[in-house]
């Protein structure tokens, strides 16, 4: 439990570590574990209380270690299972928590279970562990319409072993990620085990991904996806691949596994479904405990439709007595100075952002508001690695370094989210910027220009993005209003002004239109996310005392 007696994930802010391209210890380019652990200072400072490591298992990295081939191990790039342990116990002494990523939906081919599957042939009890099914029109086509994340369909032939072209397998997301059935007894008690395996070792939290591709309706009917047909899940209603009824029974199957702990373990779910009246289903009261906004994460910069989405989701958590959690910037999504700078703001389909002008400056001055806007809010926040630092999203890495298997899928048409998994700048004044030891290449090119973004440059700077995060997350955790979980009281403050009060003493000011706002009959600025005089100019954000 926190100091104030509820259990800490329900106000936690969340440090997401893009494992890879956090910080390289042994010179191979790769970010990994011991990078992380001697990074954990930096994390301690910032001032969040928990991190969530992105997939550490070994992996063919064709969906960037989201194709799993044992889920019991760490990716012998990455680390070592000794190498975990010491980052769990050296986190714990220094009061952060750990959440790990647990891929469940599928597994990579690389996976054993997978190599015997092909290896049985069609009728081979090991292929009842995924989705192989007959192809229709005598074979040759796909068992049914159902497409990819990643473009084009959903669906995989293989070559039985004798040699011909047999039956199709079904992956909602890269072909290397053949998906579980998880109607199948031994998928769900390997998971079970899997689960307490990691929690045994300490884990503080579980990240559930694709939560709502884990269950299929059993006929696997088309879904009426026509030609060309985007993966665009918050718009689909009935779809038979996804937020599936009957995927709830694994969640809670699960909270019973994580109810045994103590700690106040946290599963938290990426679930882009159709609303938040459909999201708050993943966080009933014996299912998981929180889950990810993308509503918030992909509202344009207009002050209707980011209360609209406040709003939506406070009133369709609070029957289920879950706690909102807020995200801007994801390793999935284009990073938000970016889009924060475009004339549409908002974030397209996961991989599908489309590339457009940006004016950074514009951008960052966004972003930093809607910082302050995000930190202000009821319930918990999740930061993605690099946003204290003002990171813009690189945008023109070579044809030739992208690796993300959206590339590929869309025909070179759609550049896919390496352009937000760039490595971290650390300090120096050129690449790697502290990130691997000097003359080593990173996985993906830095930018030259982020000299100026390094930690080093921004630590001492008090004008820096890094100094107002530091700022925000000290006074969160000290200001009466933010320390605890008082609701939000909307304040009528003019047109595409957002005002809010948490309590008597405190109000959150943010001006997205395009004239200054008066801030005397507001309150005294305590933290603003640009110098303030006598009024908030616009795209600008204060924290105000009131009483």
């Amino acid at each position: 439990m926190s100091s104030a007696g509820r259990p800490w994930w329900r106000t936690a802010v969340v440090y997401e570590v893009y494992l890879r391209s956090f910080a390289d210890s042994d010179g191979d380019g790769l970010g990994d574990v011991t990078g992380l652990r001697r990074r954990l200072p930096h994390l301690v400072e910032l001032g969040v209380d928990a991190l969530w490591i992105t997939p550490w298992y070994p992996s063919p990295m064709a969906d960037g270690g989201y194709d799993v081939s044992d889920h019991r191990a760490i990716d012998p790039r990455l680390g070592t299972l000794a190498d975990a342990d010491a980052l769990l116990a050296e986190a714990h002494a220094a009061g952060l928590r750990v959440v790990i990523d647990l891929v469940a939906n599928h597994t990579s081919v690389e996976h054993p279970w997978f190599a015997a599957a092909l290896a049985g042939g069609p009728g081979a009890p090991e292929r009842s562990r995924y989705f192989f099914r007959d192809g229709r029109a005598g074979g040759t086509e796909p068992p049914n319409d159902w497409i990819s994340a990643f473009g084009g369909p959903a669906w995989t032939r293989v070559v039985e072993p004798d040699g011909r072209p047999g039956q199709w397998y079904l992956h909602l997301f890269a072909p290397q990620q053949p998906d579980l059935d998880w109607a199948d007894a031994a998928v769900q008690q390997e998971f079970d085990d899997v689960l307490r395996f990691w929690l045994d070792r300490g884990v503080d939290g579980i990240r559930v991904d694709a939560a709502p591709a884990m269950a299929k309706v059993p006929t696997l009917p088309d879904a009426g996806h026509g030609p060309g047909a985007l993966f665009e899940s918050s718009a689909w209603v009935d779809n038979p691949h996804w937020d599936v009824d009957e995927v709830h029974e694994i969640f809670r199957r699960w909270r019973r596994i994580g109810d045994t702990y103590d700690g106040d373990r946290l599963f938290v779910s990426e679930a882009v479904v159709n609303g938040p009246e459909r999201l708050s289903r993943y966080v009933r009261a014996d299912e998981l405990h929180t889950t990810f906004n993308f509503d918030y994460l992909k509202a344009p910069w207009d002050a209707g439709r980011i209360r609209a989405v406040i709003d939506g989701t406070l009133a369709a958590l609070e029957p289920v007595g879950a706690p909102a959690t807020w995200v801007l910037s994801s390793h999935d999504e284009t990073r938000h100075v970016t889009r924060f700078g475009r004339a549409r703001s908002g974030a397209a389909t996961m991989g599908f952002d489309v590339t457009a002008p940006a004016d950074l400056r514009l951008g960052l001055r966004r972003a930093r508001a809607a910082a302050l806007l995000t930190l202000a809010l009821p319930g918990g926040a999740y930061l993605y690695q690099g946003e204290e630092l003002g990171l813009p999203e690189v945008e023109d890495l070579p044809e030739e370094a992208l690796q993300d298997p959206t590339w590929e899928r869309s025909g070179h048409t759609a550049r896919g989210r390496d352009g937000c998994r760039v490595p971290l700048p650390w300090s120096g004044d050129r690449p790697p910027f502290g990130f691997a030891p000097d003359g080593v290449v990173p996985w993906l090119p830095q930018p030259a220009s982020w000299r100026a973004l390094t930690v080093a440059a921004q630590r001492d700077d008090p004008a820096s993005t890094l100094s107002l995060y530091r700022s925000a997350l000290r006074l969160r955790r000290r200001l009466p209003g933010l320390a605890d979980d008082r609701p939000l009281t909307w304040v009528e403050a003019g047109e595409d002004v957002l005002a809010f009060d948490r309590g008597p003493a405190f109000r959150c000011l943010v001006n997205l239109s395009d004239r200054p706002v008066p801030l005397a009959r507001h309150g005294r600025p305590v933290l603003t996310s640009e110098s303030v005089a006598e009024t908030l100019r616009p795209d600008t954000a204060a924290w105000l005392g009131t009483g």
